[in-house]
C-alpha cells in the first residue's frame, strides 16, 4: 500500500540545500532505509499492510494538522533525566536553542538508529550553538539503559504518560491491529509503567526551539520509519544563527 505524500509534513524556515548522495553514505537516512528494506523483505505481507494502514490512520486522524508547528510557543516543562535529575526547558533555553526530539522507546530499532546518529552529530549540533534533548515515554531506568548502551552525551528525559507530548499535540492512537501487535512485541507497560495507556504512542517529532521559546522548525511525519536527519537539523540551525 502506497502512503500518499500527505503522510509527511516537514516545515522549514527556508529551502533546504540537498547534499550529493556521495556525501550521505552511512547517513541516518541510509540506515533507516536499510532497516525498512530489511523489514519489507522479511515480514509477512499482512504485517506490512497493517502497519501501513496504521500510518494511514494517523494521517486520517488530522493529528499532523493539530500538532504544534513553526511560530507556535513551545510549552514549558520539567522532566526527569535518566539519572532522576529534573530538567526544565525554559532553563535550558537560557543557555542555547534546543533541539527537542521524541523517540518511542528502546524497543524501536528506528529510534535506536536515530539516537546513535544524533550522538555522532552532537559535536556539530553544539558547534552550531544548540543543545539536544530527547524525550521518551519510557521510565528513567529504561532510558538510563538506553543512554548507557549508546553512550549518549545528551540528556534523555522521561515523558511519563506522554504528558509533554500531549501539550505538543503529537500523541496518536494506534489502529486496533497495531495496538495488539505492539502488546505482543513490546509490552509498553513494561517499559513505560503500569499507568501507561498502551493504545497510544508519541509521534517521532523533532522541533528546533529558539531562546525566546518559539518553534522555528518542526519535523512531523506519520511514517514512523522517517526521522529528522542531522543534515536537516544543521541546515535549520545555520538559519537560526
Amino acid at each position: 500500500m502506497k502512503i500518499p505524500a500527505l503522510s509527511k509534513i516537514c516545515t522549514f524556515g527556508g529551502l533546504l540545500t540537498l547534499l550529493p548522495s556521495s556525501l550521505l553514505a552511512d547517513s541516518l537516512q541510509d540506515q533507516l532505509d536499510a532497516r525498512r528494506a530489511e523489514f519489507t523483505a522479511n515480514a509477512p505481507a499482512e504485517t506490512i499492510e497493517e502497519y501501513n494502514k496504521g500510518v494511514q490512520s494517523v494521517i486520517e486522524s488530522g493529528m499532523l494538522e493539530r500538532a504544534l508547528k513553526v511560530g507556535d510557543k513551545a510549552p514549558d516543562f520539567t522532566l526527569n533525566n535518566a539519572t532522576g535529575q529534573p530538567v526544565t526547558l525554559s532553563k535550558q533555553l537560557e543557555n542555547a536553542p534546543v533541539i527537542l526530539t521524541w523517540y518511542r522507546g528502546s524497543w524501536c530499532p528506528y529510534c535506536n538508529i536515530t539516537l546513535n546518529a544524533y550522538q555522532k552529530s552532537l559535536p556539530e549540533f553544539k558547534a552550531a550553538g544548540a543543545q539536544l534533548l530527547a524525550l521518551t515515554p519510557e521510565l528513567p531506568d529504561k532510558s538510563l539503559t538506553t543512554s548507557q548502551k549508546f553512550k549518549l552525551d545528551y540528556q534523555v528525559l522521561s515523558d511519563v504518560d506522554n504528558q509533554v507530548a500531549e501539550k505538543y499535540k503529537i500523541v496518536f492512537k494506534m489502529s486496533p491491529w497495531v495496538e495488539k501487535a505492539m502488546r505482543e512485541f513490546a509490552d509498553l507497560k513494561k517499559y513505560n509503567g503500569a499507568s501507561y495507556n498502551d493504545s497510544q504512542l508519541p509521534l517521532s517529532a523533532t522541533y528546533i526551539i529558539d531562546q525566546k521559546g518559539i518553534i522555528r522548525w518542526a519535523f512531523l511525519d506519520a511514517e514512523y520509519r522517517n526521522r529528522a536527519t542531522s543534515e536537516q537539523i544543521l541546515a535549520e540551525l545555520k538559519k537560526l544563527n
